[in-house]
């Protein structure tokens, strides 16, 4: 895509000016602000009504942000990045003595990440320091894929918003702790515990809770204002007319009057297509949206715990 160079000019300007910034990435849109800066880290958290215990991820624009904003970086974090980063990889590490305790929500740990999309790039590499960036929602709500999903959440809350296209990925990063004895994904996302494996030569745990607080951990989110459930093949005759379904699969039998959204048996292609759904739907007004059940294989796993999350499921 081409770059708007004036665009990126406003936008390096206003986060050095302490501002809030929209910013594209390939997972999801963020809200950028300078990661160094506490007034405007705290200007995040007023912006989405986010609890102060729930720490921010900070992008950076390559390998060297490692040792910038983490100390004893071990050598799968090395490894790790030079295979994903730029990518959808999120690493916990030992943070340096210097980075906010409101950043790292008062954990010795921090998150890493370098943003897979040109405007991302663009803008940290022009500004020259890491970003806090959490998604561009309000607390709990479903995150943003587009500009327009940005503004419809935070207008009037953030100072600019980027255009960046729809997101490629669709979902938030994988979180993977690395600050322990063993690698452990503590939010799945559309890069796997295979492909980490893959890399590292060594088992990686998936662990449901941990007591590293990271984001999405909350027991609802990624959520609609609409009442949300999910449900199983079986349980599809008994909708009502005023239901929107989910489903993975190309055909479906259901109640007349049930309204039918099949977004696709590919995990990447349903990930890149569910928060636009779900956010379309929120505003149809529906009774209740239903997403039929996903396959348990493992391509599957972030967007199952987002489904369960989004129907306020643990």
């Amino acid at each position: 895509m081409t770059l708007n160079t004036a665009q990126i000019d406003a936008a390096v300007a206003i986060l050095r000016a302490g501002g809030l910034v929209g910013l594209p990435t390939e997972t999801v849109y963020g809200l950028a602000a300078d990661a160094s800066n506490e007034a405007a880290i705290a200007r995040i958290y007023a912006a989405k009504g986010r609890p102060a215990d729930h720490p921010l991820i900070v992008h950076v624009a390559g390998v060297e942000g490692l040792a910038q904003w983490a100390e004893n970086v071990p050598p799968a974090a090395l490894k790790l990045a030079e295979a994903f980063w730029p990518g959808p990889l999120t690493l916990i590490l030992q943070k340096q003595p210097w980075v906010s305790g409101l950043l790292t929500a008062g954990q010795p740990t921090v998150g890493l990440r370098v943003p897979a999309h040109p405007v991302a790039l663009a803008v940290l590499k022009a500004f020259g320091g890491g970003l806090a960036a959490p998604s561009a929602n309000q607390f709990t709500h479903v995150s943003p894929t587009t500009s327009a999903a940005v503004s419809e959440e935070l207008a009037g809350r953030v100072d600019l918003i980027l255009e960046g296209g729809a997101c490629e990925v669709g979902l938030e990063s994988t979180i993977l702790d690395l600050s322990g004895t063993t690698p452990t994904i503590l939010r799945p996302g559309m890069l796997s515990q295979a492909d980490i494996e893959a890399v590292l030569g060594v088992p990686v745990l998936v662990r449901a809770a941990s007591s590293v607080r990271v984001p999405g951990q909350h027991v609802v989110h990624y959520a609609p204002q609409t009442p949300c459930r999910l449900v199983g093949e079986a349980e599809l005759a008994s909708l009502s007319g005023a239901s929107a379904l989910i489903t993975h699969r190309d055909a479906v039998v259901v109640p007349a009057g049930v309204a039918v959204f099949a977004l696709s048996n590919n995990p990447a292609h349903y990930a890149h297509e569910l928060y636009r759904v779900l956010r379309e739907l929120d505003h149809q007004r529906f009774q209740e949206i239903v997403i039929e059940r996903v396959p348990d294989s493992a391509e599957w796993d972030a967007i199952r715990d987002r489904l369960n999350k989004a129907a306020g499921r643990t």
